[in-house]
């Protein structure tokens, strides 16, 4: 988004013009010290870019900064020429060339979590880059003082070493690979994994896999979860005690899907799901990472996978009311288990002091898509307020990668902080609602919902509470036909110009209340309250014993050809 664009430009320009700049001083005038302590700034200015721009390649940045610092250096030790620093300067010159080839084959290797594999090389050519800048910053400050060059020498000979045995084992692996597979495949055949979580996705993702890792483990089943992002290793990791593998290409791919896997479990439809699906010998399953009425709930996509699993038979009406036509035998209802700490609760809504949950979406990849309220959120607010509520708001994670959504949301935040103070009610949101509280605990604390279009409506309606929702495609009357659960919602208008009338009946006599427990069903399915989540477990357990056969798996080779 705009905001990310803007952040890696700046890094870019702050990187590439202090380099010119610390060079240009260095060797083209007399102030050394002025032009080391320009050298180091742009040291850190090329590190804080490969935090904004992961891929970015620095080696112009790097080799001009290497032959500045190097020209100091001989100028602060006034010597004609020091073999030591000669051999300093091909040492760096070396470590500046081969540092980001080592980086990228690093990254094409296979890494894991949550395994016994000590797996080193990938792991430090991932850090070689950093390396290089902090070698460089100790030989800035090594010709500011100045110390002798075998110093330098020294310091840049233990970077090069490490260098050299990371690219003599990535090259071992590449041109003589270990027969029956290296230590990850090892490693995995002796965990015997019966399924896979396959997750595909832009950082910040996480919640989309680790919503359902907690059920999974309740299977009882050794699993894996495969990761196709490097970013999300660690998130993912810490969530569960199941191996972990991110795998960056298809014959990493190869590497990890060992024999005893059956099944294979998606949470979204990510672009490299293909990756994956292509395993015929595997049952593909389709989970979701939520149920609501969006667009994208109804994706064409849903019909490369062997089952959809959904929560209830709204979920199933979704797709044909789409124009998607799926044969009937690959949805299987199963409730939404993520539910189930969920309160249930008749009765109406307290009339002094009511607690309402406010969860705007965020803007969407695409304009048909984007149902987010926050622009006229603020008017919604100023009208809970008024009526005495405390609000939890609790934004969707994505929000703040579009700098409009970030104002506004940052906007709501002074606007509660500022009642907070004023009145004491105690309002929950930013870090305290997002991060601190589950959604469970939010909607347990809460007496009613106002919400955008999202799967937040359908764990809502588990609860049996009223709620609201906004119509930000001004839909009007055709809102409810294409968005369901408003039906059984108050449908506020775009410009909240009915936001009296709608919070009216939404605090007050909630006429819609019958209503909702009959669309409870109809989304969320028919499970006892005491079991709920054994509607998804005795399913995935199916799946697991229908495949419970070993399956022969397809070679390497074989997979390529059979996709080209």
């Amino acid at each position: 988004m705009r905001g990310d664009l803007v952040r890696k430009l700046i890094a870019q320009a702050l990187s590439a013009g202090l380099a010119v700049l610390a060079f240009v001083v260095l060797a083209l005038t007399g102030a050394t010290h002025w032009g080391l302590g320009l050298a180091v700034a742009a040291l850190a200015a090329t590190g804080w870019q490969r935090r904004v721009r992961p891929q970015a390649d620095s080696v112009a940045e790097t080799a001009l900064l290497a032959a500045g610092i190097l020209v100091g250096y001989a100028r602060h030790l006034d010597a004609a020429f020091d073999p030591a620093l000669a051999a300093t300067a091909l040492v760096l010159l070396g470590l500046v060339l081969l540092v980001e080839p080592l980086r990228a084959a690093g990254e094409r290797e296979i890494r894991t979590a949550n395994l016994p594999v000590r797996d080193w090389s990938p792991l430090v050519a991932a850090e070689l880059p950093a390396a290089l800048l902090v070698l460089l910053a100790l030989v800035a400050g090594a010709a500011a003082v100045p110390l002798p060059a075998w110093v330098a020498l020294v310091t840049a000979l233990l970077v090069g070493v490490a260098a050299g045995a990371v690219a003599l084992d990535l090259a071992r692996r590449r041109f003589r690979p270990a027969a029956g597979g290296g230590p990850v495949r090892r490693a995995l055949r002796r965990h015997h994994p019966e399924f896979l979580l396959y997750f595909s996705a832009p950082p910040g993702s996480e919640y989309q896999v680790t919503m359902w890792l907690p059920y999974l483990e309740r299977l009882g089943r050794p699993f894996l979860v495969m990761l196709r992002e490097p970013e999300l290793l660690s998130t993912v990791a810490a969530a569960t005690t199941a191996p972990v593998v991110y795998c960056p290409t298809l014959p990493a791919m190869d590497e990890a899907l060992v024999p005893s896997l059956r099944v294979a479990f998606y949470v979204n439809h990510g672009a490299k799901n293909g990756h994956c699906v292509r395993f015929t010998q595997l049952t593909h399953v389709q989970l979701h990472h939520g149920d609501s009425d969006k667009a994208p709930s109804a994706n064409p996509m849903s019909g490369i996978f062997d089952r959809i699993f959904v929560a209830g038979q709204a979920a199933v009406d979704r797709y044909p009311r789409a124009g998607v036509h799926l044969p009937a035998e690959k949805f299987v209802l199963v409730g939404r288990p993520q539910v189930e700490g969920i309160e249930v609760r008749r009765g109406a809504v307290p009339t002094t002091a009511p607690t309402v949950l406010y969860t705007p979406t965020w803007t969407g990849h695409h304009a048909d898509a984007n149902y987010c309220s926050l622009p006229a959120a603020e008017t919604l607010l100023r009208d809970l307020l008024a009526r005495g509520a405390t609000v939890i708001l609790r934004a969707h994670p994505y929000t703040t990668q579009n700098p409009a959504s970030a104002r506004q949301l940052a906007r709501l935040h002074e606007l509660l902080a500022a009642d907070r103070g004023r009145t004491g009610r105690a309002h929950v949101f930013g870090a305290a609602a997002s991060r601190e509280l589950t959604l469970t605990e939010c909607v347990n604390r809460s007496d009613a919902l106002v919400s955008d279009v999202s799967g937040v409506i359908s764990d809502y309606l588990y609860s049996g509470k009223p709620y609201a929702v906004t119509d930000m495609l001004d839909l009007r009357d055709r809102f409810p036909a294409d968005f369901p659960l408003a039906a059984s919602g108050y449908v506020l208008r775009r410009d909240m110009s009915n936001g009296n009338d709608v919070l009216d009946r939404l605090l007050g006599e909630d006429p819609l209340a019958d209503a909702r427990w009959a669309t409870r069903t109809r989304y969320l399915g028919d499970f006892p309250a005491e079991s709920y989540a054994e509607g998804f477990l005795a399913a995935a357990r199916r799946e697991l014993e229908l495949n419970a056969a070993v399956p022969t798996p397809r070679t390497a080779d074989a997979t390529a050809s059979a996709t080209g």
